[in-house]
């Protein structure tokens, strides 16, 4: 089969690799027709390349039709159509029934120190096959992949996998809803989506980015946005337009892919670019964030208001300040979507023939799997319109 591999930093491939298969009973093998270039994909391309592999098949963001089911499933048959959630996640285990998915018991990565393994995401995370691929094997087959209807385009459901759950758990952190106000930092994938999610509930939503194609995208939908540029004059411009006492959340879909701080940026490249042996150890131990929108949420959220962290950090130093989070009387809320313990909530949004989270326009690029790794180089330097890429094999 052909897919999409890492061969070092800033570098990958399509190329052919060995065919998936069905492995354990509970497994199911899946014809990918569908799959997504996600923002954290590109922590892999740079950050995260001292825990990859060369000829790791990336990608987590697939769908597809059931080829096969091994001799222990009972809820899928080949023809089915399904869409596959990032986390590799049993349904079965304490921290599942918890509805923490991301913290599979079953799954996790404990000589790693990490959660539940996820597809296509680097030793950290289990090096589990990733779904930019032709083909890809499915564990837990009777629970983890959603089964979707024939009928709409592969886009109404597609983003089951991971922006729409990933979204949508920021929304319900931010513990917002009718008549509250939310400001989202950034207008990526998650942030834009969010920004959907927030206003389908009636919440005064405020999304904040530096691009202007971005903001033109999200303002189309009736959705109030403004530039992070000046940042000295942000938090003023928000508290003004929130009576004075600033918003009852902040969501931060940005993370460590902020642009403002560019020493840390530096930092995290010198690091990608070191020996694994040198490497590992101080991404683990090093604080190396770009923390610019985290402390932009700090400032804008209104005392005793909530900050939720969709974005992915990986420093583990890095400063804080705490004084003005005590002071502020914050809350925090944050880590990898449940996405299992969302979709059975989102799905009839999706089945809905008026497609009220604009699912079927929301994808800018659909792109053949073959130029994925142009695809990768142009969605790093941020290329006017792209936002979301959706690759068919």
């Amino acid at each position: 089969m052909k897919a999409v591999t890492w061969h070092g930093p800033q570098d990958m491939r399509y190329e052919e690799v060995p065919d998936a298969r069905i492995q354990e009973p509970t497994d199911v093998l899946v014809r990918i027709t569908s799959t997504g270039l996600c923002g954290s994909d590109l922590h892999l391309y740079g950050p995260l390349s001292p825990f990859m592999t060369a000829g790791d098949i990336v990608g987590h963001e697939p769908m597809g039709v059931v080829e096969e089911v091994g001799s222990a499933v009972s809820s899928l048959s080949p023809g089915d159509r399904v869409v596959v959630p990032f986390n590799v996640s049993c349904q079965e285990c304490w921290t599942c029934r918890q509805g923490l998915n991301s913290q599979c018991e079953t799954t996790q990565n404990r000589d790693q120190g990490t959660g539940a393994s996820l597809f296509g995401y680097s030793q950290l995370y289990g090096s589990v096959p990733g779904g930019q691929a032709e083909l890809l094997r499915v564990p837990f087959g009777d629970t983890l992949p959603v089964k979707v209807p024939h009928g709409p385009s592969d886009d109404r459901f597609l983003f089951l996998s991971d922006v729409l759950p990933t979204a949508w758990q920021g929304v319900e952190y931010a513990g917002v809803g009718d008549g509250d106000s939310l400001v989202i930092l950034g207008a990526g994938p998650i942030g834009s989506m969010a920004a959907r999610i927030a206003q389908h509930r009636g919440v005064r939503t405020i999304v904040v980015d530096p691009e202007q194609d971005r903001r033109d995208r999200v303002a189309a939908r009736g959705i109030e946005v403004l530039s992070s540029e000046p940042r000295e004059d942000l938090g003023d411009l928000v508290r003004d337009m929130t009576g004075g006492r600033g918003p009852d959340a902040v969501l931060d879909a940005v993370g460590m892919e902020s642009h403002d701080t560019p020493a840390a940026g530096l930092a995290q490249k010198a690091a990608g670019l070191l020996p694994d042996a040198l490497a590992q150890p101080l991404m683990r131990k090093a604080g190396v964030d770009r923390l610019g929108a985290l402390t932009s949420a700090i400032d804008l959220v209104r005392r005793g208001g909530t900050i939720s962290i969709s974005g992915v950090y990986g420093g583990a130093t890095d400063p804080l300040p705490m004084v003005t989070l005590f002071d502020k009387q914050l809350q925090l809320r944050m880590g990898q979507a449940n996405v299992r313990s969302w979709t059975d909530e989102i799905l009839p949004l999706l089945e809905q023939d008026d497609d009220p989270l604009g699912t079927d326009g929301f994808a800018t690029h659909h792109l053949p799997l073959s130029e994925a790794p142009e695809a990768y180089r142009a969605f790093r330097d941020k290329a006017p319109g792209m936002v979301k890429v959706v690759f068919q094999p």
